[in-house]
Protein backbone atom coordinates (compact mmCIF):
# COMPACT_ATOMS: atom_id res chain seq x y z
CA UNK A 1 0.00 0.00 0.00
CA UNK A 2 2.99 2.43 0.79
CA UNK A 3 3.94 1.60 -2.82
CA UNK A 4 1.15 2.59 -4.31
CA UNK A 5 0.77 5.70 -2.52
CA UNK A 6 4.04 6.87 -3.24
CA UNK A 7 3.00 6.34 -7.13
CA UNK A 8 -0.31 8.16 -6.35
CA UNK A 9 1.90 11.16 -4.80
CA UNK A 10 4.40 11.13 -7.52
CA UNK A 11 1.21 11.56 -9.93
CA UNK A 12 0.06 13.96 -8.63
CA UNK A 13 3.16 15.85 -8.02
CA UNK A 14 3.33 15.57 -11.73
CA UNK A 15 -0.38 17.11 -12.19
CA UNK A 16 0.81 19.76 -9.94
CA UNK A 17 4.11 20.63 -12.36
CA UNK A 18 1.86 20.69 -15.34
CA UNK A 19 -0.50 22.66 -13.35
CA UNK A 20 2.50 25.37 -12.72
CA UNK A 21 3.56 25.35 -16.51
CA UNK A 22 0.08 25.93 -17.57
CA UNK A 23 -1.25 28.63 -15.13
CA UNK A 24 1.67 30.48 -14.51
CA UNK A 25 2.28 32.01 -17.59
CA UNK A 26 -1.25 32.11 -18.29
CA UNK A 27 -2.02 34.26 -14.94
CA UNK A 28 -5.16 32.89 -14.41
CA UNK A 29 -6.82 29.62 -13.18
CA UNK A 30 -9.74 30.24 -15.74
CA UNK A 31 -8.25 28.32 -18.79
CA UNK A 32 -10.50 25.81 -19.51
CA UNK A 33 -8.42 23.58 -21.99
CA UNK A 34 -5.49 23.81 -19.78
CA UNK A 35 -8.29 21.17 -17.14
CA UNK A 36 -9.54 19.22 -19.68
CA UNK A 37 -5.80 18.25 -20.05
CA UNK A 38 -5.15 17.31 -16.82
CA UNK A 39 -8.01 15.96 -16.60
CA UNK A 40 -7.23 13.78 -19.09
CA UNK A 41 -3.57 13.20 -17.97
CA UNK A 42 -4.93 11.90 -14.93
CA UNK A 43 -7.64 9.72 -16.45
CA UNK A 44 -4.40 8.05 -19.06
CA UNK A 45 -1.47 8.61 -17.72
CA UNK A 46 -1.52 8.76 -13.51
CA UNK A 47 -4.47 5.96 -12.81
CA UNK A 48 -2.82 3.66 -14.96
CA UNK A 49 0.24 3.92 -13.02
CA UNK A 50 -1.24 3.40 -10.06
CA UNK A 51 -2.95 0.21 -11.15
CA UNK A 52 0.57 -1.08 -12.89
CA UNK A 53 2.27 -0.62 -9.37
CA UNK A 54 -0.80 -3.09 -8.22
CA UNK A 55 -0.80 -5.42 -10.97
CA UNK A 56 2.85 -5.44 -12.13
CA UNK A 57 5.20 -2.58 -10.09
CA UNK A 58 8.55 -4.00 -11.84
CA UNK A 59 7.11 -2.29 -15.51
CA UNK A 60 6.09 0.71 -14.06
CA UNK A 61 9.51 1.11 -12.67
CA UNK A 62 11.09 0.70 -15.58
CA UNK A 63 8.60 2.98 -17.35
CA UNK A 64 9.32 5.50 -14.74
CA UNK A 65 13.24 6.06 -15.21
CA UNK A 66 12.85 8.64 -17.21
CA UNK A 67 14.87 11.89 -18.15
CA UNK A 68 17.91 12.80 -19.14
CA UNK A 69 19.76 12.43 -15.77
CA UNK A 70 18.40 8.72 -16.02
CA UNK A 71 20.28 8.30 -19.57
CA UNK A 72 23.47 6.00 -19.80
CA UNK A 73 24.42 7.50 -22.55
CA UNK A 74 25.23 11.36 -23.71
CA UNK A 75 23.83 11.19 -26.97
CA UNK A 76 20.26 10.12 -25.68
CA UNK A 77 20.85 12.90 -22.54
CA UNK A 78 21.06 15.39 -25.07
CA UNK A 79 18.19 13.80 -27.37
CA UNK A 80 15.88 14.11 -24.37
CA UNK A 81 16.93 17.46 -22.84
CA UNK A 82 15.36 18.59 -26.68
CA UNK A 83 12.57 16.54 -25.94
CA UNK A 84 11.64 17.96 -22.46
CA UNK A 85 12.55 20.91 -23.95
CA UNK A 86 9.47 20.85 -26.69
CA UNK A 87 7.05 19.77 -24.43
CA UNK A 88 7.55 22.58 -21.87
CA UNK A 89 7.93 25.35 -24.94
CA UNK A 90 4.55 24.09 -25.70
CA UNK A 91 3.08 23.80 -22.33
CA UNK A 92 4.55 27.65 -21.44
CA UNK A 93 3.89 29.14 -25.09
CA UNK A 94 0.03 28.04 -25.21
CA UNK A 95 -0.75 29.49 -21.94
CA UNK A 96 0.73 32.43 -23.09
CA UNK A 97 -1.24 32.25 -26.09
CA UNK A 98 -4.55 31.83 -23.87
CA UNK A 99 -3.40 35.20 -21.79
CA UNK A 100 -2.71 37.54 -24.98
CA UNK A 101 -5.35 36.04 -27.35
CA UNK A 102 -2.96 34.87 -30.12
CA UNK A 103 -5.05 32.69 -31.61
CA UNK A 104 -8.59 30.67 -31.39
CA UNK A 105 -8.88 27.20 -31.68
CA UNK A 106 -12.22 26.09 -32.30
CA UNK A 107 -13.80 23.49 -29.44
CA UNK A 108 -13.76 20.71 -31.62
CA UNK A 109 -10.42 21.19 -32.62
CA UNK A 110 -9.39 21.02 -28.63
CA UNK A 111 -11.42 18.09 -27.97
CA UNK A 112 -9.61 15.97 -30.79
CA UNK A 113 -6.03 17.05 -29.53
CA UNK A 114 -7.30 15.55 -26.19
CA UNK A 115 -8.05 12.79 -27.75
CA UNK A 116 -4.99 12.43 -29.89
CA UNK A 117 -3.28 13.10 -26.11
CA UNK A 118 -5.28 10.53 -24.34
CA UNK A 119 -4.33 7.95 -26.69
CA UNK A 120 -1.18 8.89 -27.13
CA UNK A 121 -0.33 8.62 -23.43
CA UNK A 122 -2.84 4.51 -23.55
CA UNK A 123 -0.36 3.36 -26.17
CA UNK A 124 2.73 4.34 -23.70
CA UNK A 125 0.91 2.23 -21.26
CA UNK A 126 -0.10 -0.76 -23.15
CA UNK A 127 3.37 -0.51 -24.52
CA UNK A 128 4.84 -1.48 -20.91
CA UNK A 129 2.19 -4.05 -20.88
CA UNK A 130 2.84 -5.99 -23.77
CA UNK A 131 6.69 -5.58 -23.54
CA UNK A 132 7.98 -5.63 -20.01
CA UNK A 133 11.39 -4.77 -21.09
CA UNK A 134 10.04 -1.52 -22.88
CA UNK A 135 11.48 1.34 -20.65
CA UNK A 136 11.60 5.10 -21.14
CA UNK A 137 15.68 4.89 -21.29
CA UNK A 138 17.44 3.63 -23.72
CA UNK A 139 19.28 0.58 -22.64
CA UNK A 140 18.97 -3.62 -23.40
CA UNK A 141 18.38 -5.57 -20.00
CA UNK A 142 20.57 -8.92 -19.40
CA UNK A 143 18.06 -11.27 -20.32
CA UNK A 144 15.43 -9.31 -22.75
CA UNK A 145 14.27 -10.89 -25.42
CA UNK A 146 12.92 -9.47 -28.82
CA UNK A 147 9.29 -8.54 -29.10
CA UNK A 148 7.79 -8.34 -32.26
CA UNK A 149 3.74 -8.94 -31.23
CA UNK A 150 1.14 -6.34 -30.92
CA UNK A 151 1.51 -2.95 -31.24
CA UNK A 152 5.56 -4.62 -32.24
CA UNK A 153 3.94 -5.61 -34.77
CA UNK A 154 3.11 -2.24 -36.97
CA UNK A 155 6.03 -0.07 -35.85
CA UNK A 156 9.36 -0.67 -34.06
CA UNK A 157 9.07 1.93 -31.74
CA UNK A 158 5.40 2.18 -30.57
CA UNK A 159 6.13 4.08 -27.28
CA UNK A 160 7.43 6.76 -29.42
CA UNK A 161 4.39 6.74 -31.72
CA UNK A 162 2.81 7.34 -28.54
CA UNK A 163 4.82 10.18 -27.80
CA UNK A 164 4.24 11.80 -31.35
CA UNK A 165 0.31 11.85 -30.67
CA UNK A 166 1.09 13.32 -27.79
CA UNK A 167 2.95 16.07 -28.97
CA UNK A 168 0.91 16.55 -32.02
CA UNK A 169 -2.17 16.89 -30.00
CA UNK A 170 -1.22 19.16 -26.50
CA UNK A 171 -0.94 22.41 -28.36
CA UNK A 172 -4.61 21.70 -29.45
CA UNK A 173 -5.91 20.56 -26.58
CA UNK A 174 -4.47 23.86 -24.95
CA UNK A 175 -5.72 26.18 -27.76
CA UNK A 176 -2.61 27.29 -29.65
CA UNK A 177 -1.90 26.92 -32.86
CA UNK A 178 1.08 28.84 -32.25
CA UNK A 179 2.21 25.80 -30.10
CA UNK A 180 2.24 23.61 -32.64
CA UNK A 181 5.61 25.34 -34.10
CA UNK A 182 7.40 23.06 -31.74
CA UNK A 183 5.90 19.70 -32.53
CA UNK A 184 8.58 19.52 -35.36
CA UNK A 185 11.78 19.94 -33.47
CA UNK A 186 10.15 17.40 -30.72
CA UNK A 187 9.74 14.79 -33.38
CA UNK A 188 13.05 15.38 -34.91
CA UNK A 189 14.63 14.86 -31.27
CA UNK A 190 12.40 11.74 -31.40
CA UNK A 191 13.67 11.20 -34.57
CA UNK A 192 17.65 11.15 -33.87
CA UNK A 193 16.68 8.96 -30.23
CA UNK A 194 15.27 5.84 -32.63
CA UNK A 195 18.52 6.23 -34.74
CA UNK A 196 20.85 5.50 -31.76
CA UNK A 197 18.73 3.16 -30.26
CA UNK A 198 18.30 1.16 -33.03
CA UNK A 199 22.31 0.87 -33.36
CA UNK A 200 22.23 -0.32 -29.76
CA UNK A 201 20.10 -2.94 -29.93
CA UNK A 202 20.98 -3.73 -33.35
CA UNK A 203 24.64 -4.62 -32.02
CA UNK A 204 23.62 -5.79 -28.12
CA UNK A 205 19.61 -7.40 -28.84
CA UNK A 206 19.72 -11.03 -30.22
CA UNK A 207 17.43 -11.50 -33.11
CA UNK A 208 16.76 -7.37 -33.38
CA UNK A 209 18.92 -7.21 -36.86
CA UNK A 210 16.00 -9.97 -38.08
CA UNK A 211 12.76 -8.17 -36.28
CA UNK A 212 13.84 -4.92 -38.57
CA UNK A 213 13.49 -6.60 -42.04
CA UNK A 214 10.07 -8.46 -40.75
CA UNK A 215 8.63 -4.90 -39.09
CA UNK A 216 9.94 -2.21 -41.27
CA UNK A 217 8.22 0.53 -40.10
CA UNK A 218 10.10 2.56 -37.09
CA UNK A 219 7.51 4.98 -36.15
CA UNK A 220 4.10 5.64 -38.52
CA UNK A 221 3.04 2.42 -39.99
CA UNK A 222 4.06 2.28 -43.99
CA UNK A 223 5.76 5.80 -44.06
CA UNK A 224 8.57 5.45 -41.87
Amino acid sequence: MNAVLRVAALGFGQLLAIGLLLFAPAGTFDYPQAWAFLAVFALTAWLPSIYLQITNPVVLQRRMRSGPIAEGRLVQKIVMIGLYGSLVAICVVSALDHRFGWSAVPVGLCLFGNILVGAGLVVTVVVAIQNTYASTTVQVETDQKVVSSGLYGLVRHPMYTGNVLILVGLPLALGSFWALAFVMPGVAVLAARIHDEERLLGDELDGYREYTQRVRSRLIPYMW
